[in-house]
């Protein structure tokens, strides 16, 4: 379990926002975030029932009622599904909220037959990846303000995991003249629980390529397994798995307060030296799979990177984004 955060690291007057928080992972933090004193905390959820009884729980609570009473908690509509609901969230995070400490990119899915998503992509990688990393590249923007305001960088934390280094792309490697998003959109090339994976291994490889485009001075952006925690995503595994994984889960599963702070720990406390890294469950520096270091994954790295600033472009012709050149790197355009 990681050391307890000291107050002088406290989130007190800062702005949270945390996707997928309505439950599991994302609500558990929600509510450490508080108690740290974070002065608005807002959460995602697709439904808006849903979104409103988790805020009417996260009031009630009484710990948070005891250590931050004057906290603003909020639920934004977003469903990571569609890039159109991403860029209406973004443009609603733009009016209302002037100040941005800490974007924590935590909704998922795993989803074991082929599914299309409403932006058209396979659905896991739309959910885990797509659309978050549509939403960083958005409020890049208003992190960086932030930041030059605060007079310390501001974070971008992504929910990782271990399991990406158990990816497809080296068993049935992406065809020299297939793009990225297509291979992955495929319903021959990657199958089954591999989606999840892989979906895990292009968050590590955005969090690198990102990194090197933002300045850690201004956003520090990482990624961090939680470990193995029981959430609700597993109850979308077909019957047979869940078998499996109710026995593995009474095994290895820690608590959903541990699997939290082992999140928080990362995003508020990892400093410039985490920047880019993919963080461990304790939240150490871990080895990410040696895939991407050879020559073929940073082909992969670069070859996402720039057909999600295409993506993002049809989605919002006027996002900011990074372009990088040899001769002027991380040029907003």
């Amino acid at each position: 379990m990681p050391d307890p955060i000291p107050p002088s690291q406290d989130l007190a007057g800062k702005t949270v926002i945390i996707t997928g928080g309505n439950t599991g992972l994302g609500f558990e933090v929600a509510r450490q975030t508080l108690l740290l004193q974070a002065a608005r905390v807002i959460i995602t959820a697709r439904s808006p029932a849903k979104g409103a009884d988790a805020v009417a729980a996260l009031q009630a609570n009484t710990e948070i009622q005891s250590a931050n009473p004057a906290a603003q908690i909020e639920v934004f509509d977003l469903d990571l599904d569609d890039y159109q609901s991403g860029l209406r969230f973004c443009q609603k995070v733009k009016k209302q909220v002037p100040e941005l400490d800490l974007l924590l990119c935590n909704g998922g899915t795993t989803l074991f037959e082929y599914e299309i998503s409403k932006s058209g992509h396979e659905r896991v990688m739309q959910v885990n990846c797509y659309t978050h990393f549509f939403i960083v590249l958005e409020l890049l923007g208003l992190l960086r303000a932030t930041a030059a305001k605060r007079g310390s960088p501001t974070r971008v934390t992504f929910l990782g995991s271990y399991i990406h280094a158990e990816h497809d792309l080296e068993r049935t490697p992406i065809p020299p003249d297939c793009k990225v998003l297509d291979y992955f959109d495929s319903n021959k090339l990657t199958r089954g629980a591999r989606r999840y994976h892989n979906s895990k291994l292009a968050i590590v490889a955005f969090v690198q390529r990102l990194a090197k485009q933002q300045p850690a001075s201004e956003v520090i952006v990482n990624s961090v397994c939680p470990g193995v925690v029981r959430t609700s995503i597993m109850s979308r595994l077909p019957p047979w798995m869940q078998v499996f994984i109710y026995f593995y889960l009474k095994i290895k599963a820690v608590p959903m307060q541990v699997g939290g702070q082992r999140i928080v720990h990362v995003a508020v406390m990892a400093g410039v030296e985490s920047h880019g890294q993919f963080l461990s469950m304790g939240g150490q520096m871990e080895g990410y799979t040696p895939f991407l270091d050879k020559a073929t994954g940073q082909a992969f790295t670069d070859k996402l990177w720039t057909e999600m600033l295409a993506d993002g472009k049809l989605v919002d012709p006027a996002i900011e984004v990074f372009e990088h050149t040899p001769e002027a790197p991380g040029v907003v355009v």
